[in-house]
């Protein structure tokens, strides 16, 4: 497939600007839709509301991608509403999209969730053995990324496209105003410790502390949806992708630490989550920024404790196989505690950590 024109939706978050920036440095026409584009050097900006048929339709007329990249999710009070409102906008887009005239590849980015649930049942009840593998399939459950895919597998019968769904852990990378970002909430709580001289506590449970588990660089996953994008053998596939080392919190979080220049507290075996931690310390970020002249004052829109807190308060060990990918030809790896310190060095350069 010789696909050089892309439409990457969601180009203002962690995963779709990484997959924005691969695609226009490899000599990609990237179009980069979002509710609010922002400029990103070699990216088309496309202004759309998915939640609005008319509006997307209108945004998109023009654009006949070879490979669509579908990598935003909108988050609701309920897995109901959730299932509703992100299933239409999958829906929207690609109902939106004019038909394709050669070949085109839609790839689908979801999650683990796919193994533990949506988050109202976030890790509970019966759940797969770790590591969870692509064949083990749905739980018996209702889950927006199945709507999702859903979606996705309706319009691929009906228009002839192929399609990818990518299931990446934990993602590693930059993006302000993102719901869902493990690096910069711990980057930011990092800062605020060493700023009160509070401890660096581990916000989570024995069973992640202990446990072994895996993470995903949104550079990684930006790879692995080209791979996919562009190998035949991949087309109509499901993966996991993950970075391809595994780890203990037991052993990361005093690396990280030790790249803020603080100390590690001991982990007691105490759940205390970082949404009770950093609760009413918005004033304390205003004025590290004032002070050093940080480019984002607004703490709500870097760090996402309610998501961190999802992730690391899990009562099971979280590992993710990634052998289909590897058979087929996929061979990206990054080190995860590299693939944070690299986030925090683009963090500080960014102004957006002292």
């Amino acid at each position: 497939m010789m696909a050089r024109t892309a439409l990457v939706v969601g180009a203002s978050g962690i995963v779709g600007s990484a997959t924005a920036a691969l695609l226009a440095g490899q000599g990609w026409t990237v179009h980069g839709l979002a509710r609010r584009p922002v400029d990103q050097a070699g990216v088309v900006p496309v202004a759309a509301d998915l939640q609005d048929p008319d509006c997307t339709a209108q945004a998109l007329a023009g654009i006949n991608p070879d490979a669509v990249f579908i990598t935003t999710w909108l988050r609701q009070d309920s897995e109901a509403e959730n299932i509703r409102v992100n299933s239409a906008m999958v829906r929207n887009l690609l109902d939106g999209l004019p038909a394709p005239t050669g070949p085109r590849h839609v790839a689908l980015v979801t999650g683990l969730k796919h193994y533990l649930g949506p988050f109202e049942a976030y890790g509970k009840g019966a759940l797969p053995q770790t590591p969870f593998r692509e064949e083990q399939g749905r739980l018996d459950v209702e889950n927006f990324y199945y709507a999702q895919e859903d979606e996705v597998f309706a319009a691929a019968e009906r228009d002839g496209f192929t399609w990818s769904v990518h299931r990446p852990h934990t993602v590693i990378g930059k993006a302000v105003g993102n719901v869902m970002n493990m690096g910069t909430t711990l980057a930011v709580y990092a800062t605020i410790c060493r700023e009160t001289g509070r401890p660096f506590t581990f916000p989570g449970s024995p069973a992640q502390w202990e446990g072994l588990t895996d993470m995903t660089d949104a550079g990684q996953l930006a790879e692995h949806l080209l791979w996919a994008a562009t190998t035949p053998a991949a087309a109509n596939q499901a993966f996991n992708v993950v970075n391809g080392d595994v780890f203990r919190w037991s052993w990361m979080w005093p690396r990280l630490a030790g790249w803020f220049g603080i100390e590690a507290a001991t982990f007691d075996g105490v759940v205390r989550p970082l949404e009770q931690q950093m609760a009413g310390h918005a004033y304390i970020w205003r004025e590290i920024a004032g002070r050093e002249g940080l480019a984002e004052p607004d703490l709500s829109r870097l760090a996402s404790a309610w998501h961190t807190d999802a992730d690391l308060g899990r009562p099971i060990e979280v590992v993710t196989d990634m052998s289909k990918s590897r058979r087929m030809g996929f061979t990206g790896y990054r080190a995860t505690d590299d693939a944070f310190f690299d986030l925090f060095e683009r963090l500080r350069s960014d102004r957006l950590i002292p």
